[in-house]
């Protein structure tokens, strides 16, 4: 890098610039009539070292997540000769379902491709919070695809309308149906969602796969079907994004009747419904769905269920009320 020119000085008393301070700024220039080279930018690190770097982050990141988690936590006897501390690296790598070699590689800052997948299934097995799953996903350069934890969109205030709706079930949901925020009544709807884990906290993924979600619904291949074309229009403003090709995948591969749907490319846009259910702990409701968007796109709403009918709306009271009991 060039080195900056000293810049002449103008003293008080005679008014004009010191020769000596000028020579040096000549010389540089090239003599003179010529002006002095302009200063380089810094250079940025290229993508290749970048990449590198954040290879090698992530490796660091791995070895540090591994070494705190005890063989007790995950259900592995200590045994008597481990000086590892932690887990050792063929532990970690059975648990979330990776070869060996492979997984050794990426601690080991080698240079390959990481799926969402296996992101994912590590963020499990090294019991990463919230916090820190972000941060593996980030070193890696991909897109989480499980819904965040904490949504900005779901405020204090949209927390405390969903409890004052009681008992009306009541949950906030995004465009690709992750389950982002809910009341007890609805908690208690179509099952016990507290027991499901938040990343299949996902609409189209529990009345796809979940036998209590699937139970509760009257009409289940014809909601399914209709789910799908949903899916499928909402989809479309969102093709080529990671967390959506992953969920649609997920879909497929853990549900014919889903597959068999999706394959009719049928489309249906958002619209107000009487849906018809069984739940287990006070019978069969008839509830009138209706979505309320919290914004002036088609992304997070408000999803309300009202009775259609007097007999739902006693029955519903009787949800609320069992729900604390049946949560416990």
């Amino acid at each position: 890098m060039t080195t900056m020119a000293r810049i002449t000085t103008t003293t008080v008393a005679e008014g004009r610039a010191r020769p000596e301070a000028q020579a040096p700024a000549r010389a540089k220039a090239g003599g003179p009539g010529q002006v002095a080279p302009p200063l380089e930018s810094p250079k940025l690190e290229s993508p290749k070292r970048e990449s590198e770097i954040r290879r090698h982050e992530l490796a660091d990141f791995l070895r540090s997540r591994r070494a705190r988690i005890t063989p007790e936590q995950v259900g592995l006897p200590r045994g008597r000769r481990r000086r590892t501390p932690g887990l050792r690296r063929e532990e970690i790598a059975q648990l979330s379902s990776v070869g060996v070699t492979w997984y050794t590689w990426l601690e080991q800052a080698r240079d390959i491709q990481v799926s969402v997948q296996v992101l994912d299934a590590l963020a499990r097995t090294l019991l990463l919070d919230a916090s820190e799953r972000a941060h593996l996903f980030q070193l890696a350069g991909a897109i989480d695809p499980s819904p965040a934890a904490s949504c900005q969109t779901v405020t204090p205030a949209l927390r405390l309308m969903l409890e004052k709706l009681e008992p009306l079930p009541a949950c906030i949901q995004n465009s690709r149906y992750d389950i982002l925020a809910y009341n007890r009544t609805y908690g208690r709807l179509l099952g016990d969602l507290d027991t499901v884990a938040p990343e299949d906290r996902n609409c189209m993924v529990l009345i796809c796969t979940n036998e209590q979600w699937r139970k509760s619904f009257v009409f289940l291949e014809d909601t399914i079907r209709l789910m799908a074309a949903k899916f499928r229009a909402s989809m479309a403003g969102h093709l080529g994004e990671p967390a959506w090709e992953l969920l649609l995948k997920r879909l497929e591969d853990e549900s014919p009747e889903f597959r068999e749907a999706w394959q009719l490319h049928e489309v249906v846009g958002t619209r107000s419904k009487t849906k018809y259910f069984r739940n287990a702990h006070v019978g069969p409701l008839s509830l009138v769905h209706t979505d309320l968007w919290l914004g002036p796109d088609q992304g997070a709403r408000l999803v309300t269920y009202t009775p259609a009918d007097e007999e739902s709306r006693e029955r519903l009271d009787l949800l609320q009320e069992l729900a604390p009991a049946v949560a416990s």
